[in-house]
C-alpha cells in the first residue's frame, strides 16, 4: 500500500544556509507520527515544505501519490493536507462557534459574489458549515465555550480551537505544529487524547512536531529525528529512547527531556 505522506530528498537552503538537508520519510494512513530534534534542528522548516508554504530546493511531497510540492499552499490544504500553527490563526472578536463556521471556506460550493448576495448554494453552504461547526464543538467537547470570545481563551482552549479549525477543512492528514506547546500536563494529557481520537475516531492521519518529549513518547506511533537539517534517526518510541544519535543530539539536557 502506498503511504498516505511521501517527503523524498526534500532539500530547503536559504543562502548558504541548509535549514534541511536531503530528508526523506512515508507517512502511513491512520498513524500518528511525530517529528523532534533540539531548537533549530528544521522542524518546523519541514513543516513549512510539506504543507507547500515555502518552495523546496529540491525533491518532493506526494500526497497519495501525486506531487503537491508545487502547489499553492490552499490547493495543498484543499486536498486534504492541512497545516495547525503554533500562533493559531483565529478571529478573536468571534465566537469559538463563529471562528469554527468560518474556516469552512475552503469547503464553499458557493462564490464570494454568491454569498454577498445569497443566493441559494450559498444559504446551502451556510447551513452545513453550521451543522459541521456544532458536530466539531461536539466532538473536541467544547460546548461550554462555544459562545465565548476567542480573545478570551486559555491557552488549552486556544489549541482545541486551533484543531478545530484544522477540522473544519475535512483534513485527511493533518499537520500540528507544537500542540502541546504552553500547557500544564492535565491540559496536555486532554490534547493528547483529543489527538487520538482525532485519528481514531475520525481517520485523520496525525503528523506533528512537538518539543514535549513524554507526550511525543506516550502518542506516537513512530518517531522521525531531525538535527541540524539531517534526518537522524526513525522508529517506535522504544527505538528512538534508546537510540544513541538521538541521546548525543539532546546531550545537555536531562533524560527526563527525551522520555526517557
Amino acid at each position: 500500500m502506498t503511504p498516505i505522506l511521501q517527503i523524498k530528498n526534500i532539500t530547503k537552503r536559504y543562502g548558504g544556509l541548509t535549514a534541511v538537508n536531503d530528508v526523506s520519510f512515508d507517512v502511513n494512513k491512520g498513524e500518528i507520527l511525530s517529528v523532534i530534534g533540539p531548537n533549530g534542528a528544521g522542524k518546523s522548516t519541514l513543516f513549512k515544505l510539506i504543507s507547500s508554504f515555502v518552495p523546496a530546493t529540491s525533491g518532493e511531497v506526494l500526497f497519495n501519490g501525486t506531487r503537491i510540492s508545487s502547489l499553492a499552499p490552499h490547493k495543498v490544504a484543499q486536498m486534504g493536507v492541512v497545516r495547525t500553527f503554533q500562533e493559531t490563526t483565529i478571529f478573536r472578536s468571534m465566537t469559538v462557534r463563529e471562528n469554527i463556521i468560518v474556516s469552512h471556506h475552503l469547503r464553499s460550493k458557493a462564490s464570494l459574489f454568491g454569498f454577498f448576495i445569497g443566493t441559494k448554494q450559498a444559504k446551502e453552504d451556510e447551513a452545513a458549515f453550521a451543522a459541521s461547526a456544532d458536530n466539531i464543538v461536539d466532538f473536541l467537547g467544547l460546548q461550554a465555550i462555544r459562545n465565548e470570545l476567542a480573545s478570551n481563551l486559555p491557552q488549552g482552549h486556544l489549541r482545541a480551537l486551533g484543531m478545530a479549525i484544522g477540522l473544519a477543512t475535512d483534513p485527511k492528514v493533518i499537520l500540528l505544529d507544537e500542540p502541546f506547546a504552553g500547557m500544564n500536563h492535565d491540559e496536555t494529557m486532554k490534547m493528547v487524547n483529543l489527538v487520538r481520537r482525532l485519528r481514531d475516531e475520525r481517520g485523520v492521519t496525525v503528523l506533528l512536531v512537538e518539543h514535549d518529549m513524554p507526550a511525543v513518547m506516550k502518542i506516537s506511533d513512530r518517531i522521525v529525528c531531525i538535527n541540524f537539517g539531517q534526518k537522524i534517526a526513525e522508529g517506535t518510541p522504544k527505538e528512538i529512547r534508546e537510540n544513541d544519535k538521538v541521546i548525543e543530539a539532546y546531550l545537555g539536557s536531562e533524560d527526563a527531556a527525551i522520555g526517557m
